[in-house]
């Protein structure tokens, strides 16, 4: 009796992959990002400490060497989770600004995109506050873009303004931002629209008396 190969799921011997196509293969952008989602996403679940590089490589499905091959180390994939929000919360506010119609509006639009953008991205500003061994820099390095950026607007706002005073008053506004932010999280009765409304009460008052007088 003449023995018979068994036929595989795809109807072929020899193991052949279902369809008879090869693994496709994953543009490298794409595996980044789906490691830096995976990676918040645990990072955020467990903490940074707790989570090892055979947690996230599982939970994105590639080998351990993958996530090394990408990030170096990981910490090094921690800071590319923030690197990468950073970039997003720029660009969200930035947005916001962008499209309002009066200075005013554009603090007011710019202020709540960042707590809406932080609502989104929960798990990534928890990296932010709960990592401070590890992510001081990339902390202070975000702090200085958003800075840099709302020192923008507020020269539109009151021209002629010496920088470091420009500078000065973003400072002030970062800081109550971040408190608020820390308050929220606290309290989840307070809404996006209401720290905004709350800084607006504080900050714009001010500009505007500055804005009068220039």
């Amino acid at each position: 009796m003449t023995s018979q190969a068994v036929p595989t799921p795809s109807g072929s011997p020899g193991g052949a992959r279902p369809h008879g196509g090869p693994r496709r293969r994953v543009p490298r952008a794409e595996r980044e990002r789906q490691i830096l989602d995976a990676a918040v996403a645990v990072f955020g679940e467990r903490g940074y400490v707790d989570v090892s590089m055979d947690e996230v490589a599982e939970r994105v499905g590639v080998t351990k060497p993958v996530l090394y091959t990408h990030f170096g180390s990981k910490e090094g994939l921690l800071l590319a989770c923030i690197a990468r929000a950073r970039g997003e919360l720029l660009e969200v506010t930035v947005a916001a600004a962008t499209r309002a119609g009066s200075p005013e509006a554009m603090l007011h639009d710019g202020a709540l995109a960042f707590f809406e953008f932080l609502d989104r991205r929960a798990p990534a500003w928890t990296l932010f506050c709960s990592e401070a061994g590890v992510t001081e820099e990339a902390l202070e390095q975000a702090r200085a873009q958003q800075i840099d950026f709302i020192a923008g607007l507020l020269g539109m706002q009151v021209p002629g303004t010496a920088p470091e005073r420009l500078t000065g008053w973003a400072q002030v506004i970062v800081g109550a931002s971040e408190r608020l932010a820390v308050w929220r999280a606290q309290d989840e009765r307070v809404t996006a629209e209401q720290a905004t409304e709350l800084l607006m009460d504080v900050v714009w008052s001010g500009l505007a008396g500055l804005r009068a007088r220039s």
